[in-house]
């Protein structure tokens, strides 16, 4: 904290209190009156629900696109929603890397959702393209080819699109929190929670007007208003500037070239003996942190016979191969996140949907209830919750991040076993009315048989994602808080290329011999079930690893104490 001259309206001086390590629009000191909280996270929490608008306006419904209008199988679908999620979900690395070692979060976001916009355009022409069409003056003919081309690269340029903005603006908006100040401090911590509540918010408006709009009225129209809310989620961002706080590089060189020269240095110095390295550490006082000997094969970068580097460098670079355990062990819950917006979808699909005789709910809305539970939830745990469980712990944040996010994975092990037992049921039903045969009659089972396991997908986000999202930004160094949250977004990444590898292998085993795949198009004769029981026994052991590991994880703030 600093304190700065200003004049009041008589000239009588006054004491600005600034942020320290922030600058407002014009590069001077960020003021603390006049500058962030939740005045300027209010403006980045509206871009988000338009843009969280825009992203599930395309991939919730996006296998129903693949299997309607581009006549896609139902595992060569699923298998393309995955690819594309996985690499939506990779792509903020990049995107990441781009902001926190070039241009900076604010001018990255500036550039992703001008990207984001020409994506969506793209998108939209692509599903306005008859098979038959005929373009003049630029081709012949225009063959369902050129469309499924134009579609997907499209849909790939609204993925690097997204991997810019995605980690920028949630960054860019925790941010506008100063840690170092107790109130503050408090609130950045409710940040997440109100993040996910604002972007749940948008998801739930897309899954309930959007999807009706694909389903029943034109895809063209469905994809053309993702792109209008694009360009308002830019034009809020950009009202916001004049209150936003910047966050400002305290050293010249680049985050990942000093953590990659301490990688260096370590490696040079292999051969150094135990004593050197030893005598290095008492020098440098680095025997009095808590960290001193978790991946102390790093402490040899610290002896000076082959260039040594910072103490500060070095936990720099313990912090982010201190992740990686952490980012392993919830692979397993990113595969069993994957399984919403495709199986799930498709399920719903073969059940009765009748709301009046004239009106049937899209299978894809039922995944508004994932969003709707978040919606409440949220609330009831930020505003109920949390303070009871402070009052007890006396942590900011009620329990600690890592505990939040092993009760979110154990509630997603819960969710699998449920989606198991009631995929059963209906597969019983199927066979008592002699369904088995045919893939398009209705199961006479309500759809609402799925409402609880798309709650419980809700509730273990509040717990799990919302977790996941606050300790990657909060264990990474402060320069690479972008990075950190792309790392976390690269857990459902993996986790996407994981379910779309398992379902390839899955399919070939049992597809097999002339025998019905798990996952054939005739979900009546599959056998989700089994693949749900699969993942429910993944959760479980993916659990029982997390659990191991987080018990041996040396915070990032005990580092210093």
């Amino acid at each position: 904290m600093a304190i700065s001259g200003a004049v009041d309206e008589a000239g009588t001086p006054l004491l600005a209190v600034t942020v320290d390590g922030s600058v407002d629009y014009r590069s001077k000191p960020a003021v603390r009156s006049s500058s962030g909280g939740w005045r300027s996270a209010g403006f980045i929490i509206g871009v988000e629900v338009a843009e969280r608008f825009a992203y599930y306006g395309i991939s919730s419904n996006l296998i129903t696109y693949l299997t309607g209008p581009l006549g896609q199988s139902t595992a060569a679908a699923a298998a393309n929603v995955n690819a594309w999620s996985g690499t939506a979900s990779l792509l903020p690395l990049l995107g990441a890397f781009v902001a926190d070692s070039f241009l900076g979060r604010f001018r990255t976001i500036l550039a992703a959702s001008a990207l984001y916009i020409l994506g969506l355009c793209l998108l939209t022409l692509s599903a306005m393209i008859p098979s038959d069409c005929k373009v003049s003056n630029l081709l012949s003919s225009c063959s369902p080819r050129f469309q499924v081309i134009t579609f997907f690269s499209a849909l790939y340029l609204v993925a690097l699109a997204q991997g810019g903005h995605k980690p920028c603006v949630q960054a860019f908006g925790a941010d506008q929190f100063d840690e170092k100040e107790p109130e503050e401090c408090k609130a950045k911590s409710s940040f997440f929670n109100w993040w996910y509540f604002g972007m749940c918010f948008g998801t739930l408006t897309t899954l309930w007007v959007l999807n009706y709009i694909q389903d029943n009225l034109s895809w063209a129209l469905g994809f053309g208003i993702p792109c209008i809310a694009m360009v308002v989620a830019l034009v809020v961002f950009l009202l916001g500037t004049c209150t936003y706080r910047f966050s400002i590089r305290r050293e010249d060189r680049s985050p990942f070239v000093r953590i990659g020269n301490v990688y260096v240095a370590a490696v040079k110095n292999w051969s150094v003996s135990a004593s050197a390295v030893a005598a290095a550490e008492e020098r440098l006082g680095l025997v009095s942190r808590n960290s001193s000997q978790q991946f102390s094969f790093l402490n040899k970068a610290l002896v000076a016979k082959n260039g040594s580097c910072s103490i500060d460098e070095l936990e720099e670079a313990k912090s982010v191969l201190r992740l990686a355990p952490i980012w392993l062990t919830c692979l397993v819950y990113a595969v069993v996140f994957a399984q919403s917006p495709t199986f799930f979808t498709k399920q719903g699909a073969t059940m009765e949907r009748s709301i009046t005789p004239s009106y049937k709910i899209s299978p894809a809305t039922l995944q508004s209830f994932i969003s709707l539970s978040i919606v409440i939830f949220i609330p009831i745990y930020d505003r109920v919750l949390i303070p009871i469980a402070r009052s007890f712990t006396h942590k900011p944040g009620g329990i600690t991040m890592l505990q939040r996010i092993g009760t979110g994975i154990f509630l997603s092990f819960l969710a699998m076993v449920i989606a198991a037992l009631v995929e059963m049921k209906r597969l019983k039903t199927a066979a008592d009315y002699g369904l088995i045969d045919s893939p398009d009659a209705t199961v006479p089972m309500s759809v609402w048989w799925l409402v609880p396991q798309y709650v419980l997908f809700g509730i273990t986000d509040v717990f799990a994602m919302v977790g996941l999202q606050e300790f990657f930004y909060d264990q990474v160094p402060n320069e690479l808080r972008s990075v950190g949250l792309a790392l976390y977004l690269s857990i459902f990444g993996i986790g996407n290329f994981l379910s779309s590898f398992m379902i390839s292998i899955i399919e070939k085993a049992t597809s097999q011999s002339g025998q019905v795949s798990w996952f054939a198009n005739n979900l009546n004769q599959a056998h989700l079930d089994y693949f749900y029981w699969l993942l429910a026994c993944l959760s479980f052991i993916g659990l029982a690893s997390y659990l191991y590991v987080a018990k041996s994880y040396v915070s990032k703030r005990l580092n210093t104490s």
